[in-house]
């Protein structure tokens, strides 16, 4: 049960919104990750306690996810670059520019609510393999 908890609690202190505008007022990366590790000290090696090698391997398996799914999103977004020389595609930017906004919101939607799922499945996963350990100890 205090896996659970811990696990509930981090996911609300990492609220994608607030990351976002973060990463839009030209935070760094490393920046919002070290400001959550230090806000977030102690359930963090609360819940690095907790893991088993079970879970540090399915943790491996959802970094290794993560790696491909940034991957594949750089190479969508690098796709645009490569097909069209520069001055095709700014015609084609000053041609579509208002489709080309609703294509991105609706990009970006999908992107953060994609990437929301995988998150709170993994983190589901993580809590079920506690909880059933716990059911058998």
């Amino acid at each position: 049960m205090r896996l659970s908890k811990i696990l509930n609690s981090l996911e609300n202190s990492w609220e994608r919104d607030r990351i976002l505008l973060n990463i839009k007022r030209g935070l760094g990366t490393d920046e919002i990750v070290n400001e959550f590790l230090v806000k977030n000290e102690s359930q963090i090696k609360e819940l690095n306690s907790l893991l088993r090698p079970e879970d540090i391997d399915l943790l491996n398996q959802v970094e290794k996810l993560s790696t491909c799914e940034s991957k594949l999103i750089n190479e969508i977004k690098n796709l645009n670059y490569l097909e069209n020389d520069e001055n095709n595609h700014i015609l084609n930017e000053k041609k579509i520019a208002p489709s080309n906004r609703v294509s991105h919101n609706k990009i970006s939607s999908f992107m953060i609510n994609w990437s929301n799922k995988f998150v709170v499945i993994a983190l589901l996963t993580i809590s079920a393999i506690a909880l059933s350990k716990q059911a058998w100890a």
